[in-house]
């Protein structure tokens, strides 16, 4: 229920429409609708509304994929809540992949994160390249890959997708991500502000490309990667630097200026990713969106949502804030759990 597994839910309904699918999760987001009037969740057969750290009994009987996609989910959040991070993202995550196992899942597919690579001069890093997490996001990532890859065997297929960053509409859009705070600078007030620089490098991925990449993982056998697989999932062609996504979205939306801050201190997130291997793992699964498209998409809903918000920073389409409000108004404890 937040903002890729709307995408991920259409993709299978498509792909599999005669699976029976389970959601859970624990509904901090779930009214953050935009654009839709109804739950993206009436795609599912059943929908649990629990905490991953104390999930319901009998949740994994008869399951036999589980796609893990539930985290706290960005650095800003990570940084204030970093036990919390550690709990959810890891402790909580790891015990639900034992359970799967212990009940008879064959597959694990976990969200995993290309911020694994932190601070990256140079070549675009591949999967056998050294990782350097900066954050207590990326630094969960890292640790759940390595016990994913202790539980891994022939009856247990894990794959884990360090997913470039995510942008591109859903019927739970988020604001707190480069490309898409471009576009909505653009349409709310024709102004893109860049925070860094513009220099550092970031490989984005379209949510509807990720629910492709899901999709693929969920079938894919043994033979192709391992038993165990921890794989870059994203487009060589989607490395950017910040600021050609910031010109690129004024060359589409007319009208609209671009502030860089050139006196910004260097962003350690600059990473290039190579995408090699997934492209030759998964030819059929490959990325469909183009930048160009991703930009209209993303701009037809904003327009479609009358968005218009110039302060859309302290919005509730950010989801630190929204975490924010619900602990302001007592409705989560400092833990993140519902009072």
């Amino acid at each position: 229920m937040g903002y890729v597994g709307p995408g991920l839910l259409e993709q299978l309904r498509l792909s599999m429409p005669e699976a029976f699918l389970a959601g859970i999760d624990t509904g901090y987001f779930a009214h953050c609708l935009t654009g839709v009037n109804v739950f993206p969740e009436d795609r599912l057969d059943v929908q649990y509304f629990a905490d991953l750290r104390n999930p319901p009994h009998g949740l994994l009987e008869g399951v036999d994929v589980v796609v893990h996609l539930a985290a706290i989910s960005n650095d800003p959040m990570g940084d204030r809540f970093k036990e919390v991070t550690h709990d959810i993202n890891f402790q909580a995550s790891i015990e639900l992949a034992k359970k799967a196992k212990a009940a008879g899942a064959s597959r694990f597919v976990f969200a995993s994160s290309c911020s694994v690579y932190g601070f990256a001069e140079g070549e675009a890093r591949n999967e056998q390249a050294p990782l350097n997490p900066l954050t207590a996001y990326a630094k969960s990532k890292i640790g759940m890959e390595e016990e994913l890859n202790k539980l891994a065997d022939e009856n247990f297929v894990v794959t884990c997708l360090r997913f470039a960053t995510a942008c591109g509409a859903s019927d739970r859009l988020r604001l707190d991500l480069v490309l898409n705070d471009f576009v909505a600078g653009a349409i709310a007030s024709k102004q893109i502000t860049v925070l860094s620089d513009g220099t550092p490098w970031r490989p984005l991925i379209h949510v509807r490309d990720m629910a492709l990449a899901m999709d693929w993982a969920i079938q894919r056998d043994s033979a192709d990667g391992g038993e165990f697989l921890a794989l870059n999932s994203g487009s060589n062609a989607w490395n950017y630097q910040v600021r050609d996504l910031a010109e690129a979205v004024a060359e589409i939306i007319p009208g609209v200026d671009v502030s860089i801050n050139k006196d910004a201190p260097a962003d350690k997130r600059s990473y290039q990713v190579d995408f090699g291997l997934y492209e030759k793992l998964a030819p059929d699964h490959q990325p469909q969106m183009t930048l160009k498209t991703a930009i209209e998409d993303l701009a037809e809903r904003l327009e479609f949502m009358k968005f218009s918000d110039g302060d859309f920073r302290n919005s509730q389409l950010i989801r630190l804030k929204v975490i924010a409000e619900h602990c302001e108004q007592g409705r989560l404890n400092s833990r993140l759990e519902w009072q």
